[in-house]
Parts: C-alpha cells; sequence; structure tokens
C-alpha cells in the first residue's frame, strides 16, 4: 500500500522520487516510463528501458528515439570546464549541447555520450565508450574515443548463431523480452551447469 502511494506520487506528482527508487526498485521498463510520464527528456519514444543508476545532466536538451536502451551510462549535455576558465581569465563562456539518440538503440554500461552527438538508428554503443561526435546507423561503436568497430547487422547474425547453439535455446524462445522473472533460475542453473561443467570443486560454501 505504502509502495503504491509514493509511486502514484511519483509518477502523478514528481513527489518522494529517491525514496520511489529506493523503495520500489522499478525495473527498467517502468522507469523509463516513469520518465517519460514526468516529461523528463525534451522527447522520448517508446519501448525504452532505462536504467535506475542511467545519468543524466541535462535532460532537457536530450532526444530519445524508440527501443532505446540506457544501462548505467552518462550523458552530459555540458562542459564544467567553463566555471573554471570563466574565474581563470575573466571570461562569460557556454559550453552547452543537446543529445539525440534514434531509434533501435542500446548503450552500454559506463558509456559516456557527449554534448553535440547525435546516435543514428540501429546502433549498439560498447560499455566503457567515450561518444565524441555523431555515429551513423547501423553500426557498433566502442573505445575512447568511440569509432565504429563493427555493423549492427553481422552483430545480431552472431548474437543468432550463438543462441541457436545454446543447451537452453527453447527457454530463451519462451521468454518475454531480454528478461523473465519467471524462467531466469532455471536459465541460471542451466547456465552454471553448462559453463562449470568440467570443474570438480565448487567455491560455493554449503
Amino acid at each position: 500500500m505504502i509502495k503504491r502511494l509514493i509511486k502514484y506520487n511519483a509518477f502523478k506528482h514528481g513527489r518522494f522520487i529517491n525514496l520511489y527508487k529506493r523503495l520500489c526498485k522499478p525495473s527498467n521498463a517502468e522507469y523509463a516510463a516513469f520518465l517519460k510520464a514526468r516529461n523528463t527528456f525534451h522527447s522520448m519514444g517508446e519501448s525504452c528501458l532505462i536504467n535506475l543508476d542511467a545519468h543524466f545532466t541535462d535532460p532537457q536538451y536530450v532526444q530519445i528515439g524508440n527501443n532505446v536502451v540506457l544501462s548505467d551510462c552518462y550523458l552530459i549535455g555540458h562542459d564544467g570546464v567553463i566555471a573554471m576558465l570563466n574565474n581563470a581569465f575573466n571570461e562569460k563562456l557556454d559550453a552547452v549541447g543537446k543529445i539525440v539518440i534514434g531509434n533501435n538503440v542500446f548503450i552500454g554500461h559506463g558509456a559516456i555520450i557527449l554534448r553535440n552527438v547525435s546516435v543514428g538508428n540501429n546502433v549498439v554503443v560498447a560499455a566503457g565508450s567515450v561518444v565524441v561526435k555523431d555515429i551513423p546507423d547501423n553500426c557498433v561503436v566502442g573505445g575512447v574515443p568511440a569509432k565504429v568497430i563493427g555493423d549492427t547487422s553481422a552483430l545480431l547474425e552472431k548474437l543468432k548463431s550463438e543462441t541457436l547453439s545454446l543447451p537452453w535455446f527453447d527457454l530463451i524462445q519462451k521468454r518475454e523480452g531480454g528478461f523473465d522473472p519467471e524462467i531466469e533460475p532455471q536459465l541460471v542453473e542451466l547456465r552454471v551447469r553448462h559453463f562449470f561443467k568440467n570443474n570438480n570443486t565448487s567455491n560455493r560454501s554449503a
């Protein structure tokens, strides 16, 4: 009852947001819905997933398309160095820019997207990448600074082939979305057994 009340106030009135995140522990789908309901970004499409630990310094300058997945990444819309430069050189500078993310985009753990960057459609940004310039459609990027390291279609085919070879392929076909709590315990058990099948000992305590 209390959690429902906190969630209602967070969605409807923007109140108790930290309490909502801490107590309700929303899924990445629910958190994305919350951010959209609160008009957090300049605009936001449908079917997005956003982790609780994703960071946005200037969300009002961020445009997000459809089917965008943001893991624990950073969207940085301004350059904080101007505070130091203004004081050091008696200047009045501004360094703020938009970030545009297209449709069907995954941004990996720890990746950083800097201001004045547009990410195209059907793009994968690898974990730990620092994106400092525009990314074209249909590619995989990674590195510091990020550069094109692959093709999204080729990645899809590679993962399809890999998935077909998995002993738990049939369960994956039954899974709803990328995570299904109903079958996850069974998947974990099968994976552990497969990954460590040649181990004679276990580090798990009794």
